[in-house]
């Protein structure tokens, strides 16, 4: 992935670079913005005293910004410096649950409905002075809630329908759970970042002895919507694919949903072979252990879960059991959503960065340059493969 660089910057910037780290945002932010900082030292060196480039190379990107809390749970966000014709780039986790506010005198946990309103506040605030605004949410508010089955509501699309008319140019997201949910806003950008290269990177990182090819590992889907994901998985690193088919009880609804009855395995035979495990998220854990589980009883190798967000609901002691009896090696997930210290702390856990590749897309989208590049990583991970002595050059 070639970064900008004086050689190969062909636009001026759309605008003066203002990145902004919502609450709860915050680390995330500092490794984009520094990053950013490193990198524009180097870059446009020639340029960096015209107008066109003013306020190209700054200490830092970032805007400040607050959102303070009433004592009765109302807020307000506020915008701490000018913004007028910027191009600004909105952070945005809204599934921190560590951030808390005061309420009645209580400490009440963020939900993805406070950050969604903490969000909408700060573009508000922001009162059309930048002369661009981006969002980048890597995990798409209400993006499980992408269609509508009865009488429900299409909270996805309302969410990107209100986002646009406040004035948001582009949307920018990591594996939407359903990338049609696009379709809500015809006529703006709406990016749908898959992280594959990063993810197969850290797994060939910390997996030494992983052996490429169809006769030691095979990607799995743990249900019908995550076939996308493993094909291209599968593709990609050139081993076979297999599947899960969820068989739910139609006739009774348990917490929303029609709960499952079992996992159906369809696929060639995994004896002997490692898996690899790949979905969008993980929320309680409970599927992806009980796929896991299927698959130790089908005589399979090592198992590493491969999913973009790892939500982890109901805590990770049922994870810690399940690793102790020996039902899965490995768990990677991205930092595009928040990961608890207990998290990272875990034996079992590996964490997988997105901040440069964030990094990239902003760098390239303030200098208006097609991101055509950056959404196809099939040469990246043919390169690693070659470079790691896991596939022969053709």
């Amino acid at each position: 992935m070639a970064r900008l660089t004086a050689e190969n910057i062909s636009n001026i910037p759309y605008g003066p670079l203002g990145i902004i780290g919502m609450p709860g945002c915050e680390e995330l932010t500092d490794k984009i913005d520094s990053y950013l900082v490193r990198w524009r030292k180097d870059q446009a060196q020639d340029h960096k005293d015209t107008l066109a480039f003013f306020g190209y190379e700054r200490d830092s990107y970032k805007i400040n910004v607050s959102v303070p809390r009433f004592g009765s749970g109302e807020s307000k966000g506020v915008i701490q410096q000018s913004v007028r014709g910027y191009d600004i780039y909105i952070i945005c986790d809204v599934f921190n649950y560590s951030c808390t506010y005061k309420m009645y005198g209580m400490e009440v946990p963020k939900s993805p409905d406070d950050h969604f309103a903490d969000l909408k506040r700060i573009i508000s605030a922001l009162e059309s002075k930048p002369k661009r605004i981006s969002v980048i949410m890597p995990m798409l508010y209400e993006g499980r809630q992408h269609k509508r089955s009865s009488r429900e509501s299409l909270d996805c699309a309302m969410a990107l329908q209100e986002l646009v008319n406040l004035g948001v140019e582009n949307i920018i997201t990591f594996d939407a759970h359903d990338k049609r949910v696009q379709n809500a806003i015809p006529d703006k950008s709406f990016e749908n970042v898959m992280p594959t290269y990063q993810m197969i990177k850290a797994l060939i990182n910390t997996v030494d002895d992983l052996i490429v090819d169809k006769d030691h590992l095979m990607t799995i889907s743990p249900d019908e919507g995550a076939m996308f994901r493993n094909i291209y998985f599968a593709s990609q690193l050139g081993i076979n694919l297999g599947m899960f088919y969820k068989q739910r009880d139609y006739t009774r609804v348990v917490n929303g949903r029609n709960p499952i009855i079992e996992h159906q395995y369809l696929g060639e035979s995994v004896q002997g072979k490692d898996i690899i495990i790949v979905d969008d998220m993980i929320s309680s854990g409970e599927s992806m252990l009980e796929v896991a589980s299927k698959l130790k009883s089908l005589g399979c190798g090592r198992i590493f879960v491969c999913t973009t967000f790892g939500l982890f609901c109901n805590g990770l002691d049922v994870f810690d059991k399940a690793y102790e009896n020996g039902v899965f090696d490995r768990v990677f997930t991205t930092n595009g959503v928040y990961q608890s210290p207990e998290l990272l702390n875990r034996e079992w856990y590996v964490n997988v960065d997105l901040s440069k590749y964030t990094a990239y897309f902003i760098d390239t989208l303030n200098h208006d340059m097609s991101v055509s590049s950056l959404l196809d990583s099939s040469e990246r991970i043919e390169s690693l493969l070659i470079k790691e002595g896991l596939k022969e050059a053709e």
